[in-house]
């Protein structure tokens, strides 16, 4: 999407009666909340009627048309790092990296350099605006701990189609996790609501009054009663989702600081298992494949984003408990 384009849209029979920031969040691919930004900044309006400032909350009628601006988007401040970047796949359009466990994605409070948006402003020379700042198009994200494939968009188009896979769920996304103790189960589809943890804020939890959140998980490997490697596709992208799911099922990632519970190896543990569990200093979670059909191109795209060394010798350490 240009930032500079106006679009128009005209609202079908089965729209009517919807929620203005609902039908045109669909329209645009746009988030909801953005569709509401330009809503209260009247960058949203009625054919006919522009400068009148519409309620998020308005109903649409068949045959209305809307117009939409998205504005010119401003400069974020953020200086741009030469820092190294693990590429899986690269052209105009959008880009995959293989992120760093440790690597937060954007800057926020105590992170304010050696981000994945400050790599990605020194590799790329353009990159879209979303919300009306010009950032890296990030459509999701890897914990800071978590490893693996991200895809980025490098123009408002790509921005746009991405977003909408996302939305849609129409991408395929693989995670491999080494988590403590064995489930009962060889595959099992994890299917539970997702909402804040109701005691603690900066956690997420099962919790009925959230969002379902579907995990498939397979098990690959048991390296003995107290570990495994469980495969897992994700069909929603909660926060969180993986650890939460895998700490409800009683199998949590192995080294996750909040979900896993604190954990130290007994000594009972043979080596080299023993010293590479203590080492560990990072959640065992890494996003090995993304696949995708290229928003612009159409062409598929299958991303296998390879383990860190850190996991590689965690899993030979604990193949050798077997």
């Amino acid at each position: 999407m240009n930032k500079q384009d106006r679009y128009l849209w005209e609202i079908a029979e089965q729209q009517h009666g919807q929620r203005i920031d609902q039908v045109l969040a669909t329209l645009s691919g746009l988030t909801r909340a953005r569709v509401q930004q330009l809503l209260s900044e009247g960058n949203i309006w009625k054919e006919g009627a522009q400068g009148t400032i519409l309620k998020r909350s308005l109903k649409v009628a068949v045959g209305d048309v809307y117009h939409m601006l998205i504005p010119q988007a401003q400069p974020l401040r953020l200086e741009p790092e030469c820092i190294d970047l693990d590429i899986l796949f690269e052209d105009e359009h959008l880009i995959v990296v293989n992120k760093p466990a440790g690597m937060v994605v954007h800057p926020s409070h105590g992170h304010d350099s050696g981000t994945l948006v400050h790599a990605l402003l020194y590799h790329c020379e353009t990159l879209p605006g979303i919300n009306g700042v010009e950032r890296p198009g990030i459509v999701h994200r890897l914990d800071k701990d978590t490893s693996g494939s991200l895809v980025v968009a490098k123009t408002e188009t790509a921005h746009l189609g991405l977003s909408k896979l996302f939305a849609h769920h129409d991408l395929r996304r693989e995670y491999i996790a080494w988590c403590r103790g064995s489930p009962c189960w060889a595959k099992k589809r994890i299917a539970l609501p997702i909402g804040r943890h109701p005691h603690h804020r900066q956690k997420m939890a099962v919790n009925p009054h959230g969002k379902m959140a579907v995990t498939d998980a397979r098990l690959e490997k048991r390296y003995h009663q107290n570990f495994c490697r469980i495969r897992l596709t994700l069909h929603t992208g909660r926060t969180h989702q993986i650890r939460v799911h895998l700490s409800y099922e009683q199998v949590p990632v192995l080294a996750d600081p909040v979900y896993g519970r604190k954990f130290n190896p007994s000594k009972q543990v043979p080596e080299p298992a023993y010293t590479r569990l203590k080492q560990l200093n990072r959640q065992a979670l890494h996003a090995e494949v993304l696949a995708f059909k290229h928003p612009v191109t159409g062409e598929p795209i299958l991303c296998r984003a390879p383990l860190p060394d850190e996991l590689q010798k965690l899993d030979i350490a604990l193949r050798a408990l077997s």
